[in-house]
């Protein structure tokens, strides 16, 4: 069985009778005292987060999924549309199970959907997407020194900080993991 060493990232896990995808993990080995491992985990059914700290090498329970590359299609009130590439059968992901990243979905976009016994589990976003800038200002002769930075709009309606040289249509990519700006693209 496996134990705390096999904790990832994305991986799922069962605890305390729910299905729980883990969002976060930190080994911890303290100077004094035995290591241990801190795990903050979502969810799957109810799309609540929680903290857990597991002794070093305790058992856990990781269950097997099984991630199928999707292509984003739409959202509504009720979630998000994703479509199989392979089978093109059409599934709909809760927004609780996006977890605040809806504003980096895009027509087009495609992501990993863990799935577990037929139903989403969770969605794993590309670290890096390419938008378009729909509002920005433009910079004021003056304002160039040092690391100055500017808030624009994206075709999405995500805010993101870039630097002043960036203008209205450009494109630009954004890392989905803190939301920061990259590069142009």
């Amino acid at each position: 069985m496996p134990d705390t060493s096999d904790i990832s990232k994305d991986v799922v896990m069962k605890f305390k009778n729910d299905l729980f995808v883990v969002t976060e993990f930190q080994h911890v080995n303290p100077g004094k005292g035995a290591a241990f491992t801190r795990v903050k985990m979502r969810s799957i059914g109810s799309g609540k987060s929680l903290e857990n700290t597991f002794k070093s090498g305790e058992k856990v329970d990781i269950v097997d999924v099984d991630r199928r590359s999707m292509q984003y299609l739409f959202s509504d009130g009720n979630g998000a549309t994703f479509m199989d590439n392979t089978s093109y059968d059409q599934i709909l992901v809760s927004k609780a199970m996006l977890d605040g990243k809806e504003v980096y979905l895009k027509e087009g976009v495609e992501a990993m959907v863990i799935m577990y016994e037929g139903a989403a589990a969770a969605v794993q976003l590309p670290r890096k997407i390419a938008f378009i800038v729909t509002e920005a200002q433009d910079a004021v002769r003056g304002d160039t020194s040092g690391n100055v930075t500017k808030e624009v709009t994206l075709d999405t309606g995500l805010k993101v900080k870039v630097p002043m040289f960036i203008k209205q249509g450009e494109k630009i990519i954004v890392n989905t993991d803190t939301g920061e700006y990259v590069e142009r693209a």
